[in-house]
């Protein structure tokens, strides 16, 4: 990397942090901080979503799988359209009818506070599994540019996404967000049309792409796994409590299912491009030994081609967009502590008091993220962590309360013993007899909904219709209703922070152009667009604000 390449990075991540922390006086009270004020315009929410799914492992998990065995990337990925049109058409708006501000608010009335505070220690305890996961790709990819100690990335970029996170509450998530998507999409293009041209175009790469290259599967990821991965995606999307909040955070449940849309369009087409990176290093360098050092490709490619400037650039978004699944995971653990653990504790407490308290969590369980990620390389790898950790907790997890949203006569202590001995069946087969990835996959899959299932039909064999927990429910919900804001100055304010960044980036693009040699051209069309789309937003507030 070039001292210009250094000097963009800076100067991208100056960008980010002060949109981020610009919106640090937004966050008054416990609706704003946590749920932006409940009424975040879809198009906004859905391509968080989208980001916040996307980057827990795309660049380094899938990038891995991408390099090695090709379309079977794309065709794991493809498949997470699926659980966003399911998500989208069936659970989403669900979620928002609930009327609450995280999933565990709903777990405590539906199903009782005993079972929110089971679910609440084991959900904090697996999400720092996850942000310590996530993490690690954020730290492995710059270290992996840079030639810095991994460790030191880890602790560094740890502090920088706590910032933002801990100051600017959920708007500076989402906003963040969706400026990490339009740049990425744009770099990445880039990054396409250079390596195709690399390899003598499209023609080219597929006459020198291994024969087993253009597999719909392959391996250890069989139809069984990715069947087995379809039904994980969907209990994932539609209930971990992290993305719930995008769901609950916007105004109505038809803007609830119009963000599920969002994410199932995008997956189902943007893996292909996403994809194409390491695919095509694998015809320029087939020769990264093992799957660690095919953890690496995603960058290797990108610095092969890549003219000085535009690397950084490509750093700097590559970093903060897998950034999104930690910040969005800070701010639902502090949700659940402040808004679910302390607040029912001391009900008496002030929104000034409630939001220190808030700001306290997010720093505190950000810290221990960072001592998680430290212990990843040790544990084989980002790959077998995400995949194993989500095989075993996803459907076990985050299925029953899903089912709640259905069932009138599931009950609380039905659901506790239902998630946990699906955890410990889980749990015992991966210490005792690990199974092979599908079948591991399909077991955490399958499991939960086969108990609730067998219970559900045990409940109406018996003639019962509804439990009394679900009428108590029915109860609370109509004296508590998510009053949400208009919002329209705070939508106003996000997205002219969203239209400055981005203006200001679409500048450095096209400055970074007169350093692009034979790609200037490209690179100063793709900056230009940059601006077009800043542009388009300032003068659309309204109409996205109504959207």
């Amino acid at each position: 990397m070039t001292t210009l390449d250094y000097v963009v990075i800076f100067v991208f991540t100056f960008l980010v942090v002060l949109a981020g922390i610009s919106f640090g006086k937004s966050g008054k009270d416990m609706k704003s901080y946590f749920a932006a004020g409940g009424a975040v315009p879809w198009s906004i929410s859905g391509l968080s979503l989208y980001m916040s799914f996307f980057s827990a492992g795309t660049f380094v998990v899938w990038g891995s799988i991408a390099y090695k065995m090709g379309w079977v990337a794309i065709t794991i990925q493809s498949l997470m359209c699926l659980g966003g049109f399911l998500v989208a058409y069936f659970i989403a708006p669900k979620w928002r009818k609930t009327n609450v501000l995280t999933a565990a608010e709903f777990v405590r009335r539906r199903l009782g506070e005993r079972t929110q505070k089971l679910y609440t220690l084991i959900i904090l305890i697996l999400s720092l599994a996850y942000t310590g996961a996530f993490l690690y790709p954020v730290a492995k990819i710059v270290s992996v540019s840079t030639n810095w100690p991994i460790n030191a990335c880890i602790i560094g970029l740890g502090l920088l996404v706590l910032l933002y996170t801990v100051v600017g509450g959920l708007w500076a998530v989402i906003i963040t967000d969706v400026l990490q998507f339009v740049i990425l999409t744009v770099v990445v293009a880039i990054v396409v049309i250079l390596a195709l041209n690399n390899v003598g175009g499209i023609s080219g790469f597929i006459a020198k792409a291994p024969e087993d290259f253009w597999s719909l599967t392959g391996g250890e990821y069989s139809w069984k796994f990715m069947l087995a991965f379809a039904v994980y995606n969907t209990v994932f999307i539609g209930g971990n409590w992290a993305y719930v909040q995008r769901y609950t955070s916007v105004k109505t449940p038809k803007d609830a299912k119009k963000v599920g849309l969002t994410f199932g369009w995008l997956y189902l087409v943007s893996p292909l491009v996403w994809m194409l990176p390491p695919m095509i290093y694998r015809i320029i360098n087939p020769n990264l030994e093992g799957g660690l050092g095919a953890e690496e490709a995603y960058m290797l490619m990108c610095k092969e081609v890549l003219p000085m400037g535009m690397l950084g650039l490509m750093l700097g978004g590559m970093v903060f967009a897998t950034a999104s699944s930690v910040n969005t995971t800070l701010n639902l653990a502090a949700s659940i502590i402040t808004n679910d653990v302390f607040k029912p504790w001391k009900p008496n407490t002030s929104d000034k008091q409630l939001m220190s308290v808030a700001k306290i969590s997010t720093l505190l369980f950000g810290l221990g993220t960072i001592a998680v990620a430290l212990l990843v390389p040790s544990l084989g790898g980002i790959v077998n962590v995400v995949l194993s950790v989500g095989a075993v907790t996803g459907c076990s997890l985050y299925g029953p309360p899903i089912w709640a949203l259905f069932s009138k006569r599931v009950t609380g202590r039905a659901v506790l013993a239902i998630t946990l001995i699906s955890l410990a069946l889980n749990i015992l087969v991966l210490l005792i007899s690990p199974l092979n990835r599908a079948n591991e996959m399909l077991l955490g899959a399958v499991l939960p909904f086969l108990l609730l299932g067998l219970y559900e039909g045990y409940l109406v064999q018996k003639g019962k219709k509804t439990s009394l927990e679900y009428k108590n429910y029915q109860l609370l919900k109509e004296k508590n209703t998510l009053v949400t804001e208009s919002n329209s100055g705070q939508n106003e304010f996000g997205l002219k922070i969203l239209g400055n960044t981005l203006a200001a980036v679409g500048f450095l693009i096209v400055v970074l152009a007169f350093f692009g040699n034979n790609s200037a051209v490209l690179i100063a069309c793709m900056g230009v667009l940059i601006l077009v789309v800043a542009a388009l937003i300032h003068p659309s507030v309204k109409i996205i604000s109504k959207a």
